[in-house]
């Protein structure tokens, strides 16, 4: 206050506006960007869906609608056993992944030099897949002679996955409360009780994320099953082959990838809300 008693504004009042401001300017910014990801997301999902009902979709114009290529592809059955070998693996790959994943992530924590383990564990990710579907094809084929199959396609798709599952249970295994073990042994609990009722329900967010992102993972992966699986086909083999090979089969594949879109969201959703709100709340 000045000494015609009228109140200054004071410098640490301009700093706190101007914070304020850009507060929300860094705001406006991020949600922004944050709807632009979804859109750039989702936006071409729902495309891929409107063009598998038109009857020209290589021509980017989704009239005049038909279900066609519907018929068609239930007209063609060979991509029922690639379709069913992919959930087959997938399926393995998640159930192996989860094991494992927990069974290293919880014992990580408590070795004496967790860093290089994780180090160790987490290379593969950055092995590009031509190369280490090639690695694996030698080992396989060349060095122990093995034929090659799905049992092949399944053990690469482990190697690829099982690092991205492992980063999943450490992300909450790292922050573990191992004093809720020891009051839960002075109690007398025994060590399947103290995992499958104090351990278990903190990481089963992790777990479970490690079992999707391996099924996802494996369903998805073609470049180390290109290598791996001699005269066997999986989905996204069958899909690269169509297209490579006819170019009339794509609006073939654009249906199939409706098919498969709208038959997985939902139930991953629906899996997604009973673990983390449904669970949680109960």
């Amino acid at each position: 206050m000045n000494m015609a008693g009228i109140p200054l504004k004071s410098e640490a009042g301009k700093f706190s506006t101007g914070r304020y401001v850009a507060v929300n300017g860094w705001k406006v910014f991020a949600k922004a960007c944050g709807i632009f990801a979804i859109a750039l997301t989702y936006a071409p999902l729902i495309w891929l869906a409107v063009m598998s009902f038109s009857s020209r979709p290589l021509s980017g114009v989704p009239y005049p609608l038909s279900l066609e290529h519907y018929r068609a592809l239930t007209r063609n059955p060979a991509w029922l056993e690639p379709f069913a070998s992919s959930i087959i693996i997938g399926a393995l790959v998640a159930i192996v992944c989860m094991i494992l994943a927990t069974a290293v992530g919880r014992a990580i924590p408590r070795a004496r030099r967790p860093g290089g383990l994780v180090l160790f564990a987490i290379i593969p990710l950055f092995v590009p897949g031509m190369s280490m579907g090639a690695a694996l094809f030698i080992a396989f084929r060349t060095v122990l002679d093995l034929k090659l199959g799905y049992w092949a396609v399944f053990f690469g798709h482990v190697v690829w996955a099982l690092p991205f599952s492992l980063m999943m249970v450490l992300v909450i295994a790292v922050r573990f409360d191992y004093r809720l073990l020891e009051a839960a042994e002075d109690l007398g609990a025994s060590s399947w009780r103290r995992f499958w009722d104090v351990e278990f329900p903190i990481l089963r967010p992790g777990i479970v994320g490690a079992g999707l992102f391996g099924f996802l993972l494996s369903f998805n992966e073609i470049l180390r099953s290109t290598f791996l699986r001699g005269t066997e086909a999986t989905m996204p083999v069958w899909n690269w082959m169509m297209a490579a090979s006819q170019q009339s089969q794509v609006p073939i594949i654009f249906s199939l990838a409706t098919i498969v879109l709208f038959a997985t969201l939902p139930i991953l959703g629906g899996f997604f809300w009973l673990l983390f709100v449904k669970l949680d709340k109960d």
